[in-house]
């Protein structure tokens, strides 16, 4: 018995936790940064939103910003119109996986079909098969970790927790200002329906960008898509 739960052991941290210290603590088999000292990307998770999305794209679009969604899949199936409206505007759309759940918690032909059904959601709305991929929460399985000639495992290296109300807008302002510098990649939220968030959260973060979206641009950063921040 002791000799089967120590195997368990063993596979569960296989599966799990090794890839996800590999990735996040070194950087292995996933992007983090970009290396052009003149850009730096926004990223979104969570969404589409019906609410708060188009809210931001507009503000997006006010700013003569490109960004880079991560969306859910089953969301998106629901909201054509608006991955229609990000396509449209030059904004890149990659997978968060077709509901937001762990993929520690699910078995690798489940995280394989969520990806898929969402890659397909997206390229019917836009005509275009995404290549980007996120996993919620990045965390990765050993799964992920050995897919990355099919999608290629987008992290972030600016986080602010945007997904909690606490502080408002002028503490994700001055968390984005202080903490942004070249090659970042910076995550937040378009929506906070999804385990952990809470539900007005974007509203923050929409206001927060208000300002810092001008003064990233008076310091001479170009906000772009995550194809162009990794482009050599």
């Amino acid at each position: 018995m002791d000799s089967l739960l120590i195997a368990i052991m063993v596979l569960v941290l296989l599966y799990t936790v090794i890839p996800y210290l590999l990735s996040r603590w070194l950087g292995l088999r996933v992007v983090k940064r970009g290396k052009d000292p003149s850009k730096i990307a926004f990223t979104f998770d969570d969404g589409p939103d019906p609410i708060y999305t188009p809210i931001l794209l507009d503000l997006l679009k006010k700013n003569e910003v490109k960004a880079t969604f991560f969306v859910v899949g089953s969301k998106a199936e629901k909201q054509p119109e608006l991955i229609r409206r990000m396509h449209q505007e030059g904004h890149l759309i990659g997978i968060h996986n077709f509901l937001h759940h762990s993929n520690w918690l699910m078995f690798p032909w489940t995280v394989r079909r969520g990806l898929e059904d969402t890659a397909r959601v997206i390229e019917k709305i836009t005509g275009e098969r995404p290549v980007y991929y996120r996993p919620p929460w990045g965390m990765l399985t050993l799964f992920d970790f050995f897919r990355r000639g099919t999608y290629q495992i987008i992290l972030w290296s600016v986080i602010v927790e945007d997904w909690r109300t606490s502080g408002g807008s002028e503490k994700i302002k001055n968390r984005l200002l202080a903490n942004i510098k070249a090659g970042d990649i910076i995550l937040l939220h378009d929506s906070g329906d999804t385990p952990g968030a809470e539900l007005d959260a974007p509203r923050n973060t929409i206001n927060a960008l208000k300002d810092v979206l001008k003064q990233v641009k008076e310091k001479g950063f170009k906000s772009v898509r995550i194809d162009e921040l990794l482009k050599r």
